[in-house]
């Protein structure tokens, strides 16, 4: 059975582009006969603010989603996430780094989908690891995995390319796991069959297929679907201010007809729908 989620960090409103990747998953759940999940990922430091949960909730029923089950919160689950971490460090597979955003960047000479490169100032360094976050070393990572491949449905059939990222945080300094990780364990432990997402996600899949490999967990489907764009061209962002749901439903704007307009293309004036942003091979 199909089984998708929705998963919305609660640092800002909701906007435009959450309700349409929301619908995405929702509508190929239902399509499906599957379920439909909710996913809080709240355990993003004090950008978290739980006010906002309520309003996901609001903002979700009015645009007449209905999720299956009772949400899920990634703080309730922060001790689930210290086995596979220690588990990789078992395997040889990661190793701890003091570098800051700004050192990293004024040493890095390649760029990924994330900006700069990880140089690997840390790998072969002793470095107290009190304090510190681990990276996966992942040359050593995708030599004990081997070749991988993972399936996107409308990308089609793709080769596991996790090396665009370079050596990737998965324990954070403050976290027992970073985005990829947590995910990654997410979608497993909540039977998530069908990764829906947005194109600019795209290339994180190929960290988290290999996440799956190294820890024997289930590998779903993808689908990375188009992205709202604001006429600039760059996906709508909280940060700059994208019109909040909540602002329309306190506006009296009629939800499930904005969600339809969604569904059929039918954009305000000024934001697209794009595909550009497509990262696989």
């Amino acid at each position: 059975m199909t089984r998708t989620r929705f998963a919305p960090s609660p640092n800002g409103p909701l906007h435009l582009g959450h309700a349409y990747a929301a619908i995405v998953a929702h509508d190929l759940a239902r399509a499906r006969g599957g379920t439909f999940a909710l996913r809080i990922e709240d355990i993003d430091g004090e950008r978290s603010r739980p006010e906002y949960v309520a309003e996901f909730f609001a903002d979700l029923a009015w645009l007449g989603l209905q999720w299956d089950g009772d949400p899920v919160f990634q703080s309730a689950r922060l001790g689930s996430y210290v086995h596979p971490g220690e588990r990789l460090k078992a395997m040889g597979l990661l190793y701890p780094c003091r570098c800051t955003r700004a050192e990293i960047a004024a040493a890095a000479t390649l760029f990924g989908p994330d900006g700069p490169i990880y140089p690997g100032t840390c790998k072969h360094k002793q470095v107290d690891p009190e304090g510190a976050a681990w990276r996966l070393d992942v040359a050593a990572a995708v030599a004990l995995s081997g070749p991988l491949e993972w399936v996107d449905e409308i990308a089609g059939s793709q080769r596991a390319m996790p090396e665009v990222f370079g050596d990737v945080v998965l324990l954070r300094k403050d976290l027992p796991a970073s985005y990829h990780l947590a995910a990654t364990l997410d979608d497993a432990a909540d039977g998530v069959t069908l990764v829906t997402r947005g194109l600019d996600l795209f290339a994180s899949s190929h960290v988290h297929r290999l996440l799956q490999a190294l820890l024997d967990l289930p590998v779903p489907t993808w689908h990375h679907h188009a992205l709202l764009v604001e006429p600039d061209g760059r996906k709508l962002a909280k940060r700059r201010g994208s019109p909040s749901l909540g602002d329309r439903r306190r506006g009296g704007e009629d939800g499930p007809a904005l969600a339809a307009a969604l569904r059929d293309g039918r954009l305000p004036a000024g934001i697209s729908l794009s595909r550009s942003l497509h990262t696989g091979a």
